[in-house]
């Protein structure tokens, strides 16, 4: 078992480095599982211009498709990712390496997942309250990543996608809340991983 997590998030000190993806280290380092960190940040990753990126973007690529689990962490802007990591899905999930497009006309294909083996896992934390974000924008956050970047990568609805709220303005109780409910979501992965191989 071989976890990669993606994040592409400057601050240091937010929930989301501290956090989330310390909760995962931790946990991987409990079970004795392999996981590796790409911070895009510490990588000086280019977001835009994908000739500075060439050996990385290789490099991100070898490692993905080597790992089983590939989890993602990001802060919700403008209803997205962070642009490092929405610049990270437009440079690392190209064809032949994500997807390959299956000709079903003269002119209409569908996208055929090539990383549809791996086990996906992404967590999202908004400034916002969770109501808004269902009712006013029909999580569009949520449908967007689904529908339009992971359903041709991994596939239809395959990969969880978890949502925390408020996450500036709630309590510390519901933040441990929040990382209790992640380090569940490892303890679980790590479980069916070898329940497989029995």
């Amino acid at each position: 078992m071989k976890i990669v997590i993606v994040i592409g998030y400057h601050k240091k000190e937010s929930f989301n480095h501290q956090g989330i993806v310390e909760t995962i280290i931790s946990e991987c380092k409990k079970n004795a599982i392999e996981c590796y960190l790409i911070d895009l940040y510490e990588d000086n990753f280019n977001p835009s211009h994908q000739p500075d990126n060439k050996i990385k973007i290789q490099h991100y690529q070898e490692l993905l498709q080597s790992a089983t689990h590939h989890i993602y962490v990001s802060p919700v802007w403008w209803f997205r990712c962070t642009s490092m990591l929405e610049g990270f899905f437009d440079q690392i999930f190209t064809p032949s390496f994500a997807y390959n497009f299956k000709q079903i006309t003269k002119t209409y294909g569908i996208p055929v997942p090539k990383l549809g083996d791996k086990r996906v896992l992404t967590y999202l934390t908004h400034g916002a309250p969770a109501l808004p974000v269902y009712t006013i924008y029909l999580n569009s956050v949520w449908g967007r990543l689904q529908l339009g970047v992971f359903s041709f990568v991994y596939g239809w609805f395959k990969p969880k996608i978890r949502q925390f709220f408020s996450v500036p303005f709630c309590s510390e109780r519901t933040r441990k809340k929040y990382l209790e409910i992640v380090k569940k979501d490892i303890q679980k992965e790590i479980k069916k991983y070898y329940e497989k191989r029995k």
